[in-house]
């Protein structure tokens, strides 16, 4: 009887022990509830649970709750709108991380006379031998103004400092201080650009691309970088945790000129040892040297391979996608709508077929900056040549930009199995665009509609920081809008729920993740952001003044802020101590 009654006490004992392990098993690490959760595959719910990185659980805050544990972190969203991570298909991230610290933003700045200040106030701090920057993310319409500066008010703004102003890829501005900085005078030669002159033939300072940006690059490179290792990282994290701000969770990155790798790298590449990313940095390898572009592609080749589908099945934040978007300079059609477009060289497709035919070789996916569609048609023409000859040739491959595109080039595309990467673009430069080509043909530029209605895969980005600004919910406005942000409407919108998809689920094919991210489904990745405001009910121009209050990163928390700041990164000041990050910040709001 007693042996009896050990072993119904020691049976007792097992299972109650299971129970426990099991109910533990099953416990979820992050439940949010109260939400208003948007998923592209379940509707609207009012909770999820997290578990492992993945989203665990869908459904009712009963349903949900159900998943509680001891160490189960509760988040009450108290009735906000809750959207999968949002995912960037083309922006410059690591390259403007690097950056970051020591540029003076005017994205999102309501007037030339703010911007102005903005420079003035900077000049008085920033330290003898450093410069002031006002590169990219902004458009002189939207200004109050409606213009842009004159060299006189940047003279009298920046004082003793060197200024540069960048405007997108078109044209530039110097004061007289940068300009004897650099040493331009009347026998500078300026290749690839115009400088315009005075009476006298000295440079006055507004620099135009025309032919090409090649003079804004020079010009912009020109001026010292951080100083070392320790402000290049702070300067990093401080632009990941910005992007974080706004809920952005992926930032596939496109490359970049005067960037390259591996040197440039070593920074995301620490942080993503370190599992330190507040982003995913799926990447591009943009060939940085005009001339030596297929000597480049093979050293890579040789020294790297893109993720395979297995990695990806497990996320990998840092992995290399394939090449682009620049593959070659004959290739690169600038995207300036103050000028005519550009013709590609006779050498284009010599230049090109070699490197594609490596690329594919290799197992490379490429994309390739194409914002005409005589350029398209000639980039096509390589690629239908190429699977002519029956060689290796990749599954997929990305048109970027792609604003006058042709219905049959768009043919072409989805006939080859490519996609297309939209960015906007005409958001900053849809006034230039109508100026020159007119209002109807900027009813499709890009014909979104079109390439939806074709079945082609689609995403949409912001190509920050040089061109557009990193906010993707000035992306969101102008593709649910059809405005500029100057206010200008330019092509029908898009219903909210398809704008918000070429930004989560439809944006993850770009980085070959569409599997396993993009939507708040049980088995993704845990990326996710609950909003300031609601998405799907606000007035429509106040989808650019959204903000996330909680952004979470395979199941991290890496932002927080009002009720949510208590989850999020400690505050990080920006070094050197004069940066314009810690005065104004990024985007201004």
């Amino acid at each position: 009887m007693k042996k009896l009654l050990v072993g119904l006490t020691l049976g007792l004992m097992t299972v109650g022990a299971c129970t426990h392990q099991d109910r533990d098993q099953k416990q979820a690490d992050i439940i949010i509830k109260n939400a208003k959760v948007f998923s592209h595959k379940h509707g609207f719910n009012q909770a999820f649970a997290v578990k492992d990185g993945r989203f665990y659980k869908i459904g009712t805050n009963v349903e949900v709750l159900e998943l509680q544990g001891q160490n189960t972190k509760i988040i009450d969203a108290k009735g906000k709108t809750v959207i999968p991570g949002l995912i960037d298909t083309h922006m410059h991230p690591i390259r403007a991380g690097l950056n970051y610290n020591l540029e003076l933003r005017w994205d999102g700045v309501k007037s030339l006379k703010q911007g102005l200040q903005m420079i003035r106030e900077q000049a008085k701090r920033t330290p003898k031998g450093e410069w002031v920057r006002v590169v990219g993310g902004w458009s002189p319409h939207q200004f109050e103004e409606k213009r842009m500066p004159t060299l006189a008010e940047l003279n009298e703004a920046a004082g003793d400092k060197p200024l540069y102003v960048m405007y997108l890829y078109s044209r530039g501005f110097l004061n007289k201080v940068g300009l004897k900085t650099l040493g331009y005078d009347k026998k500078t030669k300026f290749p690839g650009g115009q400088v315009e002159l005075d009476k006298n033939g000295q440079p006055t300072g507004l620099l135009l691309a025309k032919p090409s940006a090649f003079i804004l690059y020079k010009t912009l490179v020109a001026a010292p970088k951080l100083k070392n290792r320790e402000e290049e990282r702070n300067s990093t994290i401080l632009f990941f945790r910005e992007l974080s701000r706004f809920g952005l969770t992926t930032a596939i990155d496109a490359g970049g000129g005067g960037f390259y790798f591996p040197e440039d790298h070593r920074i995301a590449k620490e942080l993503y040892d370190e599992k330190a990313l507040p982003v995913q940095l799926p990447y591009f390898l943009f060939a940085p040297t005009p001339g030596k572009e297929l000597q480049d592609f093979e050293r890579w080749t040789k020294m790297i391979s893109p993720a395979s589908k297995h990695e990806l099945s497990h996320i990998v934040p840092y992995h290399l996608v394939g090449g682009g978007e620049n593959l070659t300079n004959a290739a690169a059609d600038f995207e300036n709508f103050l000028e005519a477009r550009p013709d590609l060289p006779a050498n284009m497709e010599s230049e090109l077929k070699p490197i594609l035919k490596l690329l594919f070789a290799n197992h490379w996916m490429f994309r390739i900056h194409a914002t005409y569609d005589e350029s398209i048609n000639r980039v096509l023409n390589v690629v239908e040549e190429l699977k002519r000859e029956g060689g290796p040739f990749p599954e997929r491959f990305i048109i970027d930009h792609a604003e006058t595109i042709s219905m049959k080039n768009l043919k072409r595309i989805k006939a080859l199995g490519g996609g297309i990467s939209i960015q906007n673009r005409m958001a900053f430069q849809g006034e230039d665009f109508i100026n020159r080509y007119g209002a109807e043909k900027a009813k499709k530029a890009p014909p979104i509609k079109d390439i939806l209605d074709l079945g082609i895969p689609l995403g949409s980005g912001t190509d920050a920081t040089r061109v557009s600004s990193f906010n993707p919910w000035v992306s969101m406005y102008w593709k649910v809008s059809g405005k500029t942000v100057g206010g200008l409407k330019h092509m029908e919108g898009l219903p909210r729920e398809k704008a918000l998809y070429l930004m989560t689920k439809g944006a993850a094919w770009f980085s070959r993740e569409e599997m396993v991210k993009g939507d708040i489904s049980v088995g993704e990745v845990a990326d996710f952001a609950v909003l300031s405001e609601d998405y799907f009910q606000i007035p429509e121009e106040r989808i650019k003044n959204i903000q996330s209050v909680m952004t979470v990163t395979e199941g991290k928390i890496v932002h927080g802020s009002g009720d949510y700041k208590s989850f999020g990164p400690k505050v990080l000041r920006a070094i050197p101590e004069w940066s314009p990050v810690n005065y104004f910040g990024g985007y201004q709001d």
